[in-house]
């Protein structure tokens, strides 16, 4: 058995939201998300977390957030840069924003050599999340000629907020449980008791309550490196014409993978609901939930003092 990683995605500034929002304190002793991602990682059993951020946000991250979490697990910092680029491109200079969630992933390929989880910073997935991530990964092989993944899945249902737009990785999954695609749709809205797609701001397409959409929650072995490396190059040829926008998004390297018979996603269905501050309006739903996990004994009043 091997214990795996937990990597945490906290690079990104939350634009939509309005500030840095991975350090907003949620919890009523100032907690903040992942705070409680972390303490439900190590009730599972992680033993090891490696936090990726941009190195402008370092000093402010590692007081606000890593002088409290070294205390209680192992932890590494990792720097995704906007120049961490293949040998031969040159990055323009009108091009401000990371490369996206496979290149930040792609950031750790120095520092992590067994399986790992991988996780939003600003997303509440609860510890149910943790714990099949932590049960599939201590035992994840893979096996000749096929990488041996998993995902933690969310009904969409479960994932909307009522102030805007999110972005998920909508999925198919096999009758066994396997994840045979996944597309990412950028733009998802609530419509009563039914979400909707656009990708033009115009068409509307349904997505069915009881679709599994992925939160970024993703269990891999190291073999996922050599494929994020290899495809990065092809990814920036691609998308010459727009390069200042154009982002390296993780679902999409997996259903690649999945398509050429590279990969197997084993898809771990979650019973949590997802909270998350995409907008400025959800953090006192947010709030609201988390009084009501402490209340029902989910979680103690303040969650560091009492850790075991």
């Amino acid at each position: 058995m091997t214990r795996p990683v937990l990597v945490v995605m906290a690079a990104g500034i939350g634009s939509r939201y309005g500030g840095l929002k991975q350090i907003d304190p949620m919890g009523p002793n100032g907690e903040i998300i992942m705070d409680y991602s972390i303490y439900d990682a190590l009730k599972a059993g992680f033993d090891k977390v490696v936090f990726i951020i941009k190195r402008d946000i370092e000093e402010i991250f590692r007081e606000k957030v890593g002088k409290r979490i070294e205390k209680f697990i192992d932890t590494e910092y990792v720097f995704q840069s906007i120049n961490d680029v293949p040998e031969g491109f040159t990055v323009p200079a009108e091009r401000v924003k990371p490369w996206g969630t496979a290149h930040a992933v792609r950031s750790c390929r120095n520092v992590v050599d067994r399986p790992f989880a991988v996780i939003n910073a600003d997303d509440f997935y609860g510890r149910n999340s943790f714990e099949v991530l932590y049960d599939y990964l201590k035992d994840a092989e893979d096996q000749p000629g096929n990488y041996q993944f998993c995902m933690v899945g969310f009904r969409i249902e479960n994932t909307l907020t009522d102030h805007g737009s999110v972005a998920r990785g909508v999925c198919t999954v096999s009758p066994d449980g396997n994840l045979i695609e996944i597309h990412e749709r950028t733009r998802i809205e609530k419509f009563g008791n039914t979400a909707k797609y656009t990708e033009n701001g115009e068409d509307w397409i349904d997505i069915p309550y009881g679709t599994m959409v992925s939160m970024n929650t993703w269990g891999f072995t190291p073999g996922i490196f050599k494929e994020l490396d290899e495809r990065f190059p092809a990814f920036l040829d691609a998308n010459r014409d727009n390069i200042l926008k154009a982002e390296y998004f993780l679902p999409t390297v997996v259903d690649s993978l999945i398509s050429e018979g590279k990969a197997t996603v084993r898809v771990l269905p979650c019973r949590d609901r997802w909270y998350g501050v995409t907008y400025k309006e959800d953090k006192p739903v947010v709030k609201q939930a988390l009084r009501d996990m402490i209340q029902s004994g989910i979680y103690p009043e303040n969650l560091w003092r009492e850790f075991k």
